[in-house]
């Protein structure tokens, strides 16, 4: 792990922790192609892909509901219990997040307010490629659920002999998925964007994946909604010197395990820990069956942030807006307060971050690559639209229609003064309709536009031209 120094008041910044940021232009290419290609060929497309890429393409996209439902008896009893328990406790905390249609009155009968309505369909993405992610079925599924989705379709590509993971199709039919179909990559995420042949086009597109995955869904942002462009995992462990550095260790190769790409941050204000922390890590992961993802990860993306005081490695962590942050020091919940920028937050020695990725309940579809300092967490609220609700009494009118009629007239639009002084006039006549809409249309003119029609001159500044 690469190591930074901060000290006579360094701080941390973003270059020195050498984030990409973006994706390979080849990679962006190549998806956008792959997306143009269904959306203009559909089916035809994704089965050329799948076969590609997968190797193996189904008959039927469409996984017919028993094969799904029969996973259920295909897992362990254990498995399925601990999924029950997942279920529950991931649905409890976002039943928690339901925001409601609310309005508000004014003394002159003017409504406002803003009315909630579910997003008619989403797509949740599952990858298939190094390991099989049920959880994640579950984290993506359940808040578009509760937030009221009518139609949830998951996506997910078969193994090279054809087949889906038993345990993935199982959290579906425990999380209520109402269609499966056996497809994945740039081609599945252009597939429920556009349409084809076979499968749905729809409203939003949730879910992580791999670089062409992310790419896709750039790509395709705009024509349908998507949660995010989500990166590599990462976890910053923010630790002092009551840490313990054999837990710390194991805490930051359960991140590296995910992926060679995956970043994993050790920020601490004591010089002792980061020397017993690789110690240990290098007793640990001669013994992980995944030591060479572990050890590609921390080798290539792990960094180790000395601080000078607890304050300046608070400042430091705000700086990485890591997308999981475990708090391992003493007075934690102190510690909270200072925090800004995490996508979720750990707080104490028994917090552990797999407790969050299965069954905490807050959901693991997280801000990764510093995206926390201005995005969320995967809640209700992102399978909601808020439109708002306006609705004027003629006194309302009567009292904010001047201040409309002088801001229309600043920005020189004629129509929109007309528009509220065409009512302003009606309430003055007492009538519902004009009776000779050409007259009155005249004599609005100056009601809604006393001054000049012409839009007004602009205050000039006086500045200095560079010669």
């Amino acid at each position: 792990m690469r190591t930074i120094e901060l000290k006579d008041g360094r701080k941390l910044t973003n270059r020195d922790l050498n984030r990409a940021g973006t994706l390979p232009r080849e990679v962006e290419e190549s998806a956008q192609a792959i997306v143009d290609a269904v959306r203009e060929r559909g089916d035809e497309a994704v089965r050329g892909y799948c076969m590609k890429f997968d190797g193996a393409c189904p008959q039927s996209f469409l996984v017919p509901k028993e094969v799904v439902e029969g996973a259920l008896d295909m897992v362990d009893p254990e498995f399925l219990s601990s999924l029950r328990l997942a279920y529950q406790q991931i649905r409890d905390f976002h039943q928690r997040e339901v925001e409601q249609s609310w309005f508000t009155s004014k003394p002159d009968g003017t409504i406002l307010g803003v009315k909630v309505t579910p997003v008619p369909s989403v797509a949740v993405y599952v990858p298939g490629g190094r390991a099989q992610y049920p959880s994640t079925v579950l984290m993506d599924t359940i808040p578009a659920k509760v937030a009221g989705v009518k139609r949830v379709i998951m996506v997910t590509p078969p193994q090279r002999d054809g087949s889906l993971s038993a345990y993935t199709l199982a959290a579906a039919a425990v999380a209520g998925v109402d269609e499966v179909y056996a497809v994945g990559g740039a081609q599945a995420i252009g597939a429920v964007a556009y349409g084809t042949e076979t499968i749905p086009k729809v409203a939003k597109i949730v879910g992580p994946g791999n670089a062409f995955v992310a790419a896709a869904k750039r790509y395709v942002s705009g024509d349908v909604g998507i949660d995010m462009v989500a990166g590599p995992s990462e976890v910053c462990v923010l630790a002092d010197a009551t840490a313990d550095p054999v837990v710390v260790a194991a805490d930051l190769m359960a991140q590296a395990e995910h992926d060679p790409m995956a970043s994993c941050y050790l920020v601490t204000d004591d010089p002792a820990l980061p020397g017993k922390v690789t110690a240990a890590i290098e007793r640990l992961v001669s013994q992980s069956p995944r030591e060479d993802i572990t050890r590609a990860s921390l080798d290539n993306n792990g960094v180790i942030v000395l601080a000078e005081d607890l304050a300046a490695a608070v400042d430091a962590v705000n700086v990485v807006a890591p997308e999981h942050l475990e708090l391992h020091c003493a007075n934690a919940f102190d510690v909270l307060g200072s925090i800004q920028n995490a996508g979720a937050i750990f707080v104490g020695p028994w917090s552990s971050e797999p407790l969050g990725d299965y069954v905490a309940g807050p959901n693991h579809t997280l801000p990764t690559g510093g995206t926390a300092a201005f995005s969320n967490p995967l809640g209700v609220y992102d399978f909601v639209k808020r439109s708002s609700v306006i609705s004027y009494s003629p006194q309302g009118l009567l009292k904010d229609g001047p201040a409309v009629q002088a801001l229309a007239q600043g920005e020189g639009l004629w129509a929109h003064a007309l528009s509220v002084g065409m009512r302003e006039k009606l309430l003055a006549e007492g009538t519902e309709t004009f009776a000779d809409p050409v007259a009155a249309t005249q004599d609005a003119m100056h009601t809604a536009w006393p001054r000049e029609l012409s839009t007004p001159d602009r205050p000039k500044l006086d500045f200095d031209r560079a010669e």
